[in-house]
């Protein structure tokens, strides 16, 4: 094998650092980048930013326009009970997105307005990052088991459990499931059916 010499040895050793920092800066750059710094962290693929982005970004599409959503004149007690089922049924189907950032928004204000919540959380995610990192350097076994992903959250549950039932994380839960469907079955029910859903419910057959 011809070993480069002088300056040609210099021109391809420099050639070549270019290229290791240019796919170095392209891997760190945009969703790449983002993935391939959570792999430096040693976090498990499956959290990924990138699969949480994407799913953000499938639900935003489908988002209805939140004028026509709250819109006050479409408004209006339904008739009788199956009336009422219909347009649960409809809504949800047709609002689903607009329900879940509803339902993503509680939980953040849930989490924001209890400093003793942020607190649990923050005890639970060190304790699965810490947890994580140990099983990197080397195999966590416990009865005789390897500790898989699902393993170790249940572990740092465990841990931060007390945390949580001093946080009152319990209330919190059925506060954020109460609210939840009190906001989204309210609009379900009174929110009335578009003409085109209307029509679809007239041509069903019976």
């Amino acid at each position: 094998m011809q070993v480069p010499k002088g300056e040609n040895c210099q021109v391809d050793m420099e050639s070549k650092a270019g290229d290791v920092f240019g796919a170095e800066d392209a891997r760190l750059t945009g969703t790449a980048g983002v993935t391939g710094i959570l792999a430096k962290l040693g976090l498990p693929k499956g959290f990924s930013a990138s699969v949480a982005k994407e799913w953000l970004d499938r639900r935003r599409v489908s988002i209805r326009p939140w004028a026509s959503f709250a819109d006050q004149r479409k408004f209006s007690k339904p008739r009788n009970f199956g009336e009422m089922c219909q347009r649960v049924v409809k809504n949800v189907d047709t609002y689903n997105s607009n329900y879940t950032f509803i339902f993503l928004g509680l939980i953040l204000y849930c989490i924001i307005s209890s400093p003793m919540l942020l607190i649990a959380l923050a005890v639970f995610v060190g304790a699965f990052y810490i947890i994580h990192l140990k099983s990197l350097e080397s195999k966590l076994v416990i009865f005789g088991k390897e500790l898989t992903v699902p393993h170790q959250m249940s572990l740092a549950g465990g841990i931060s459990l007390p945390v949580f039932w001093l946080a009152g994380a319990g209330a919190a839960v059925f506060w954020v499931l109460g609210a939840t469907l009190f906001v989204i079955g309210s609009h379900a029910a009174f929110r009335e059916l578009e003409n085109s859903e209307m029509e679809e419910l007239l041509m069903e057959p019976v």
